[in-house]
Protein backbone atom coordinates (compact mmCIF):
# COMPACT_ATOMS: atom_id res chain seq x y z
CA UNK A 1 0.00 0.00 0.00
CA UNK A 2 1.12 3.51 -0.74
CA UNK A 3 0.14 6.53 1.34
CA UNK A 4 -2.23 8.90 -0.39
CA UNK A 5 0.48 11.57 0.01
CA UNK A 6 2.95 9.49 -2.04
CA UNK A 7 0.64 8.39 -4.86
CA UNK A 8 1.47 9.21 -8.44
CA UNK A 9 5.24 9.17 -7.92
CA UNK A 10 5.96 5.63 -9.10
CA UNK A 11 6.52 4.19 -5.63
CA UNK A 12 4.10 1.26 -6.05
CA UNK A 13 5.68 0.41 -9.41
CA UNK A 14 9.14 0.48 -7.86
CA UNK A 15 8.04 -1.70 -4.94
CA UNK A 16 6.37 -4.23 -7.23
CA UNK A 17 9.40 -4.50 -9.53
CA UNK A 18 11.70 -4.79 -6.51
CA UNK A 19 9.61 -7.59 -5.00
CA UNK A 20 9.73 -9.48 -8.29
CA UNK A 21 13.52 -9.13 -8.47
CA UNK A 22 13.92 -10.36 -4.89
CA UNK A 23 11.60 -13.30 -5.60
CA UNK A 24 13.70 -14.26 -8.64
CA UNK A 25 16.91 -13.94 -6.61
CA UNK A 26 15.39 -16.31 -4.03
CA UNK A 27 14.51 -18.85 -6.73
CA UNK A 28 10.77 -18.27 -7.01
CA UNK A 29 9.23 -18.91 -10.42
CA UNK A 30 5.96 -17.04 -9.97
CA UNK A 31 4.20 -14.47 -7.82
CA UNK A 32 0.61 -14.28 -6.68
CA UNK A 33 -1.48 -11.63 -4.94
CA UNK A 34 -4.31 -13.42 -3.16
CA UNK A 35 -6.60 -10.54 -2.25
CA UNK A 36 -6.80 -7.32 -4.25
CA UNK A 37 -10.06 -5.44 -3.82
CA UNK A 38 -11.68 -4.96 -7.21
CA UNK A 39 -12.60 -1.44 -6.11
CA UNK A 40 -8.89 -0.57 -5.97
CA UNK A 41 -8.77 0.25 -9.67
CA UNK A 42 -5.35 1.90 -9.48
CA UNK A 43 -3.73 -1.21 -7.98
CA UNK A 44 -5.47 -3.55 -10.43
CA UNK A 45 -4.38 -1.38 -13.35
CA UNK A 46 -0.78 -1.30 -12.06
CA UNK A 47 -0.49 -5.05 -11.50
CA UNK A 48 -1.91 -5.76 -14.96
CA UNK A 49 0.47 -3.21 -16.51
CA UNK A 50 3.35 -5.06 -14.83
CA UNK A 51 2.31 -8.40 -16.32
CA UNK A 52 -0.01 -9.89 -13.72
CA UNK A 53 -3.20 -11.63 -14.85
CA UNK A 54 -6.46 -11.93 -12.96
CA UNK A 55 -6.83 -15.66 -12.38
CA UNK A 56 -9.57 -15.69 -9.79
CA UNK A 57 -12.41 -13.70 -8.30
CA UNK A 58 -13.87 -14.03 -4.81
CA UNK A 59 -17.41 -12.63 -4.98
CA UNK A 60 -18.22 -9.95 -2.41
CA UNK A 61 -15.22 -10.92 -0.26
CA UNK A 62 -14.27 -7.38 0.81
CA UNK A 63 -16.50 -4.98 2.68
CA UNK A 64 -15.52 -1.59 1.26
CA UNK A 65 -16.40 1.25 3.68
CA UNK A 66 -18.24 3.21 0.96
CA UNK A 67 -19.10 0.75 -1.84
CA UNK A 68 -20.17 -2.13 0.39
CA UNK A 69 -19.23 -5.66 -0.55
CA UNK A 70 -16.97 -5.86 -3.62
CA UNK A 71 -15.11 -8.75 -5.22
CA UNK A 72 -11.55 -9.61 -4.31
CA UNK A 73 -9.21 -10.59 -7.14
CA UNK A 74 -6.39 -13.12 -7.29
CA UNK A 75 -3.55 -11.97 -9.55
CA UNK A 76 -0.72 -14.17 -10.86
CA UNK A 77 2.47 -13.77 -12.88
CA UNK A 78 5.15 -16.17 -14.05
CA UNK A 79 8.52 -14.63 -13.19
CA UNK A 80 10.76 -17.08 -14.99
CA UNK A 81 10.58 -20.09 -17.27
CA UNK A 82 10.40 -23.40 -15.44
Amino acid sequence: MVSSFARGRGLATTMCRHSQNIALDLGYKAMQFNFVASSNEGAVRLWCKLGFNIVGRLPKAFNHPIQGYVDALVLFKWLADC
